[in-house]
């Protein structure tokens, strides 16, 4: 398995600042080999990394959005929280979660039109 989004921009950073996976870890307060499995798409990426990475690496503004992107194209699983939704919603939902392995990018990019359109084909 390659680098996750999230696995790239750690491993950017860190040829940047000259350093190895073992430093970044120790800043993360965590294992070398957690930190490999994250980066590789193995383990999910805990949500205090994004402060410590912003802070011990002073990121820039633009640094910090696409550490933003890269954590979130880098997610394992997606969560829906259908408090509020109605029938039909939490319908879409399950039937969204069990066709999306399944998916191709043609099906996958018409959703997102959808969507972005606010529902209206």
């Amino acid at each position: 398995m390659g680098y996750t989004s999230f696995g790239e921009f750690a491993r950017i950073l860190r040829i940047k600042r000259h350093e190895v996976l073992g430093d970044m870890a120790k800043k993360l307060g965590t294992s070398l080999a957690f930190l490999s499995a994250v980066e590789n798409g193995r383990k999910n990426i805990p949500a205090s990394w994004y402060k410590v990475l912003v802070s011990e690496y002073d990121l820039s503004d633009n640094e910090q959005q696409e550490l933003k992107e890269a954590i979130e194209e880098s997610k394992l699983q997606f969560k829906i929280v259908p408090k509020s939704a109605g029938k039909i919603q939490r319908r879409a939902a399950l039937v969204f979660q069990r066709a999306f392995d399944d998916m191709d990018d043609e099906t996958a990019l018409k959703v997102i039109e959808i969507i972005n359109k606010g529902g209206k084909p």
